[in-house]
C-alpha cells in the first residue's frame, strides 16, 4: 500500500514529530505533524521525496477542536497518491513557520490564509496582502467562524489605493490591464520596462473575491454547492462541479455507479473540447490570425449544441449530485454525439495542419513565454504549461477518477517550454478527448445514475479531489460538517498556480510578447471593480472605484 509506505518513510525520518495519520484509501494520506516540524517535513516531502506541491489551506476549527488548522497538500504523481500534511495551532497563537523559502509555490497560499483566516506564516519573505484590499481593517479575517458571511466590517475604506512596490531603478511603470483589448477578462500586471523590455512586474488580483467558500460553510448545503462550484469558472464549470462532488464522496467513502462515472467523463471531455477550441481560436486572434479564430469558433459551436441537448445548457451542466449525476445520455444522444465527434475530428485535422505550417504564428510563439521544467517544479505550474515543458503531469492518469482508470489515452507533452509548445499540446489533446469519449460511449452499460443515500454524511471527515481541467489540475479539499454542509471547502483552480509563473515567463522579453505569454496559460480571472489610469502628460496615477465609474458613465 503506497500510502502506508510513505507514512513509514516519514516516521523513520521524523519520529515523534508525526503525531497521527489517517489512511482512508490506498491513494489518500492525511498526516498530522508537530507544529515545530512543519517546515522540515514539507521541505523533505518536496525536495527529497520529489512530491509536487498543490496548495496550502488554513481553517478555523476552533468551534470543534479549539484550534486553527493548516494543511499543506502534495501529490506523489508517480505513486498515484494525494497527501495532506496537517498541523493544529493554538487558538491564542495561530502562527507557524512559512514553507515558502523551501517550497516557493506556496507563496500565494500562505499569504491567502494570512489574509482570510488570520494564520501568520512566520518568516514569509513577502507577507504583503494578497486577497484583502488595503482598506480592509486589521484583525478582521472573513473566513473565521465568528465572522458572518454577509458582514461588512466597521472601518472598511473601499477608496484606499493599493500600495504597489517601487519599480527597479531606471524602469518605467506601464499598467497592463485590468482591461486590455486582447484579453476577455480583467487582469492587472504592473510592468517595469526598460525601453521595450520587461524587467519585472507586480500582479494585483482578487479585486472582487466572491466568497463562494464562505457561502458553502454558512448558507448552502451539500447538493446546493455543485451549482455554486460551477460558477467559479466560466469555462471549467463541470470540472469544479465534479471535483467538489468527488471530494465529498472521498470523505464519505462513497463509490458512484459505473454509468455515472462514464457520464462524468464524457461531460468533462466535452468541456475540454470546447475549452481547447476556444483557446486556440483566441491565441490566433491575439497574434492577428483572425481567419483561424473564426474557424475555431465555427467548429466549436456543434460541441456547445450537443452539451445543451444532454444537460439543457450550453455551459453550466448542473451535472453532479453527491453520489452520481442528474442527466443520462440516451441512445439517440449517443448517436448524435458520435456524429459530432466524427465531424470535429475531420475539421480539426485541417486546422491543426494550417496552424502547424503557419510561419507567422511560429515566429510570434517560439521562444516566447518560456517556463521550463525547473520553473514548473518551483512554482507548481500545471496543465498544458507543465506538459509543454516535458513534465507529463495529468490528474486523469496520475490520480484517476470517474472512468479514466478504465480508458486508454496518451498524455500529450512537448519539449519547447514556450508558447508554441502550449499550442501544440492543446491541439493534440483535442484528438485524445475524442478518443476518450468514443471509448466511454462504447463501454457504458445500463445502470443507475446515482446512489440512494439515506443516512446523513459523516462529520469531521476530510476528502481531496484532483480533476484535470483544460487549464490544468483543479484541486478541492473538504472537511465534512454539521447541518448538511462542509466545515471547510478549499478550491484551488489551475490559474491560481500558473499566474505565479507569469513574472518569470515575461522577464527580459519584449512588451509586445506580454499578451500572448499571459494568454498561453489560458488565464481565468475573477471580475474586477477597479481600474488604474495614467495621465500621459503628468504621469499621475489614479485608482477608480466602481461608484466613480458608474457616476462617470451616467454623466456622459
Amino acid at each position: 500500500m503506497v500510502a502506508r509506505e510513505k507514512l513509514n518513510l516519514l516516521k523513520d525520518r521524523f519520529g515523534t514529530a508525526i503525531q497521527r495519520a489517517d489512511l482512508p484509501a490506498e491513494d489518500r494520506l492525511f498526516v498530522f505533524i508537530d507544529r515545530a516540524s512543519v517546515r522540515e517535513v514539507c521541505r523533505h516531502v518536496f525536495r527529497q521525496l520529489d512530491a509536487r506541491y498543490i496548495i496550502s489551506i488554513g481553517a478555523d476549527d476552533r468551534p470543534h477542536s479549539g484550534h486553527f488548522l493548516v494543511a499543506h497538500n502534495f501529490a506523489f504523481d508517480r505513486d498515484h497518491l494525494l497527501a495532506s500534511f496537517l498541523t493544529q495551532l493554538p487558538a491564542d497563537d495561530p502562527k507557524l513557520d512559512s514553507i515558502t523559502a523551501d517550497v516557493p509555490a506556496a507563496n500565494w497560499a500562505e499569504r491567502e490564509f494570512r489574509d482570510l483566516v488570520g494564520i501568520e506564516p512566520v518568516g514569509h519573505a513577502y507577507p504583503k496582502r494578497l486577497v484583502l484590499p488595503d482598506g480592509w481593517p486589521e484583525g478582521m479575517h472573513p473566513l473565521r467562524k465568528d465572522v458572518p458571511w454577509n458582514h461588512v466590517p466597521e472601518g472598511f475604506d473601499p477608496d484606499r489605493e493599493f500600495k504597489f512596490d517601487e519599480p527597479p531603478e531606471g524602469c518605467t511603470v506601464v499598467p497592463f490591464g485590468p482591461f486590455h483589448p486582447t484579453l476577455d477578462e480583467p487582469a492587472h500586471f504592473r510592468l517595469y520596462l526598460e525601453g521595450e523590455m520587461v524587467r519585472g512586474c507586480e500582479y494585483r488580483g482578487f479585486m472582487v473575491h466572491r466568497g463562494i467558500e464562505k457561502l458553502a460553510e454558512s448558507v448552502l448545503t451539500y447538493n446546493d454547492i455543485p451549482m455554486a462550484a460551477e460558477r467559479i469558472c466560466g469555462i471549467c464549470g463541470c470540472v469544479h462541479n465534479v471535483a467538489y462532488a468527488q471530494a465529498v464522496e472521498s470523505a464519505a467513502a462513497l463509490e458512484i455507479p459505473p454509468r455515472a462515472a462514464y457520464i462524468r467523463t464524457i461531460m468533462l471531455e466535452l468541456e475540454r473540447l470546447h475549452s481547447h477550441l476556444l483557446w486556440v481560436g483566441l491565441a490566433c486572434h491575439i497574434v492577428g490570425f483572425d481567419t483561424l479564430f473564426m474557424q475555431a469558433f465555427r467548429i466549436r459551436e456543434p460541441v456547445m449544441w450537443i452539451a445543451e441537448k444532454i444537460s439543457g445548457n450550453r455551459k453550466t451542466y448542473a451535472l453532479c449530485v453527491i453520489g452520481g449525476v442528474r442527466w443520462d445520455i440516451t441512445p439517440e444522444l449517443k448517436t448524435e454525439l458520435r456524429q459530432v465527434l466524427d465531424k470535429l475530428e475531420t475539421e480539426w485535422t485541417a486546422v491543426v495542419a494550417a496552424v502547424s505550417k503557419d510561419r507567422n504564428i511560429q515566429r510570434r510563439t517560439r521562444g516566447v513565454g518560456v517556463a521550463d521544467a525547473r520553473l514548473v517544479k518551483e512554482a507548481g505550474l500545471v496543465g498544458p504549461v507543465a506538459r509543454a515543458a516535458g513534465v507529463p503531469g495529468d490528474a486523469r492518469r496520475d490520480h484517476p477518477y470517474a472512468a479514466y482508470d478504465r480508458l486508454d489515452f496518451d498524455v500529450i507533452t512537448a519539449d519547447g517550454a514556450d508558447v508554441w509548445s502550449r499550442v501544440v499540446v492543446r491541439m493534440k489533446e483535442v484528438f485524445e478527448s475524442i478518443r476518450i469519449m468514443r471509448q466511454c460511449l462504447d463501454r457504458m452499460e445500463p445502470g443507475p445514475l446515482a446512489l440512494d443515500i439515506q443516512d446523513e454524511l459523516p462529520v469531521g471527515r476530510m476528502g481531496m479531489s484532483s480533476v484535470e481541467a483544460p487549464r490544468g489540475e483543479s484541486h478541492h479539499f473538504i472537511i465534512t460538517g454539521e447541518n448538511n454542509r462542509p466545515r471547510r471547502w478549499r478550491v484551488r483552480a489551475p490559474t491560481y498556480q500558473n499566474l505565479q509563473g507569469v513574472p518569470a515567463m515575461i522577464k527580459d522579453q519584449q512588451l509586445a510578447d506580454m499578451t500572448i505569454s499571459l494568454g498561453s496559460i489560458d488565464p481565468c480571472f475573477s471580475c474586477t471593480d477597479r481600474m488604474e489610469t495614467v495621465d500621459i502628460r503628468s504621469g499621475a496615477q489614479r485608482i477608480w472605484s466602481q461608484e466613480e465609474l458608474l457616476r462617470l458613465v451616467r454623466r456622459r
